[in-house]
């Protein structure tokens, strides 16, 4: 059995949709897109060090897929990040027929998407990291799939967007296992669940 976490950024009004890159996601006419550009550099140099320097497989949801492969798939050997990225294991939850070309990708179909993503965590494997793919998290909280929450919180409000915990989800408790902060403002805190369920 391997644990499932969760790495998400977020405003302080708990927004996580599209903060690379304003094209990152339009969706239900967002127009704030890119909102942790600020912050980025320090704050992906801590995610390195403190969430993706031991080994990882992916599961992602279909477009945070497509931005990853686009950024990474091509990169030229020697990039650490790319390189981990390259070698683990992505499975990609998605609805569409089309094939997936970055190497190591592995197709889960959206309908039985929960119960492929059970299987999987029954594996033998490293852990099995989510970046972004909102739909999928709201989805895997639903389904109590989460074991850990990997919250980086920017210190920017934007009023609208797709957010972590939007409705319904299920109330568990956690406890605070690691927390830092960036000298821009932004902080980390990762939580464990403590009984397998996640508000």
């Amino acid at each position: 059995m391997r644990n499932l976490a969760i790495l998400v950024f977020q405003t302080l009004d708990g927004v996580m949709q599209a903060p690379s890159v304003p094209e990152e996601d339009f969706s239900g006419g967002f127009s704030h897109g890119g909102w942790a550009k600020d912050y980025w550099g320090e704050v992906m140099e801590q995610v390195g060090r403190e969430a993706m320097a031991e080994p990882y497989d992916l599961l992602l949801g279909r477009n945070t897929y497509n931005l990853f492969a686009t950024s990474f798939s091509n990169a030229k050997p020697g990039n650490p990040t790319a390189d981990k990225l390259n070698q683990a294991k992505k499975y990609v939850v998605t609805s569409g027929n089309d094939d997936l070309t970055w190497n190591n990708s592995f197709k889960l179909k959206g309908a039985d998407a929960v119960v492929e993503i059970t299987k999987i965590k029954k594996m033998n494997g490293p852990l099995l990291q989510v970046h972004g793919s909102w739909q999928l998290v709201q989805s895997l909280l639903k389904h109590n799939l989460v074991d850990e929450l990997r919250l980086w919180t920017f210190p920017v409000v934007v009023g609208e967007g797709k957010r972590l915990f939007e409705s319904g989800e299920i109330s568990s408790k956690y406890k605070l296992i690691n927390f830092a902060k960036c000298p821009s403002g932004a902080f980390m805190h990762f939580y464990k669940s403590l009984d397998g369920r996640v508000i």
